[in-house]
């Protein structure tokens, strides 16, 4: 007989899947720990039911001893589960920002080239995503959290608390992989974990978690309504070619900075932070003859005639 914990996270599963159109076969990221094999297992559970075949993806980050045996042990953990195939992948991490960030690309990396992969992260997980954003003030983007389906990656489990997930494996009958690193205070995750989030459940009375989950998806709801008039703004202003500013300049300033934010990104401009965004906007709202704005990838954006443009810029500039 399935356990409530079990049911909660198929639930979880179904109506993700219901919400998408899977393909043929689905990928599901397994890393041992207990999200990731209720994940494998409810997966197997609801794809099969539908004829669609599961496979797991294991990633071997190298980056404690014995890590082959665990992803290993991972693999055979999600087997049993009912998947129709296990693979394991080794990477090396390298790379600027920090272990967690050369982790988590390396990760992304190893797990892309399929068409729908899912990902076991939780409403923790969610609640502490929206708290790095609120902390470094990355704008409602960030505060917005995860995405459910942001192609190819799926989240079913973030309205699924972490405890549900533990209790999952536990009326399954097998026993999750605790992985050391989610122990380590020198990571950011690691300390909002297991310092903040109890803090603010303690002084809030409880549903801390729960709160941010919900205002995350609050903002993103209305992000993306944000994002729809500003694809058709984009579209009025001239698009890829230069924006007209008479267009830009009528509009108010949250979706004024997302077309430009589109036009930059699309241009080529990478690492775009908050700081370059309204730089390149005030040559819109206020313009009082101001030289160009310089921009990652040596670019600069200008008003042209009219228009913001964007221009190539030699290398050796300061030199």
């Amino acid at each position: 007989m399935t356990g409530p914990a079990v049911a909660a996270v198929r639930r979880a599963v179904r109506a993700f899947l219901q919400s998408v159109e899977p393909p043929a076969e689905l990928c599901v990221a397994v890393s041992g720990g207990a999200d990731s094999l209720a994940l494998a297992e409810a997966t197997a559970y609801v794809g099969h039911r539908h004829g669609l075949r599961v496979r797991a993806l294991v990633v071997d980050h190298g980056l404690q001893d014995g890590s082959a045996k665990i992803a290993r042990d991972a693999a055979e953990a999600a087997k049993s589960l009912g998947v129709d195939e296990a693979e394991v992948r080794r990477v090396d991490v390298t790379g600027p920002g920090g272990p967690e960030a050369a982790a988590r690309k390396a990760r992304y990396r190893a797990l892309a080239g399929h068409e729908l992969v899912l990902l076991g992260h939780t409403l923790d997980d969610q609640a502490e995503t929206v708290l790095l954003g609120l902390g470094r003030g990355s704008g409602p983007r960030s505060v917005a959290g995860m995405r459910p389906h942001d192609p190819p990656w799926g989240r079913p489990l973030l309205g699924v608390p972490r405890t549900t997930t533990r209790e999952a494996c536990a009326e399954l009958g097998v026993e999750p992989w605790d992985d050391p690193h989610n122990l380590e205070p020198r990571f950011t995750r690691v300390r909002l974990r297991t310092e903040v989030l109890p803090l603010l459940e303690d002084v809030l009375n409880g549903g801390v978690a729960a709160a941010l989950a919900r205002t995350a998806a609050q903002l993103r709801e209305d992000s993306e309504a944000l994002d729809t008039m500003a694809d058709m703004i984009f579209t009025r202003a001239g698009g890829s070619e230069g924006l007209d500013v008479g267009v830009l300049g009528a509009e108010p300033p949250a979706l004024r900075r997302r077309v430009i934010r589109r036009w930059l990104l699309q241009s080529g401009v990478r690492e775009l932070t908050d700081a370059h965004l309204r730089a390149v906007d005030d040559l819109v709202a206020r313009w009082r003859g101001q030289g160009g704005v310089w921009l990652p990838g040596n670019l600069e954006a200008r008003r042209c005639r009219g228009r913001l443009c964007l221009t190539s810029q030699p290398t050796t500039r300061g030199e």
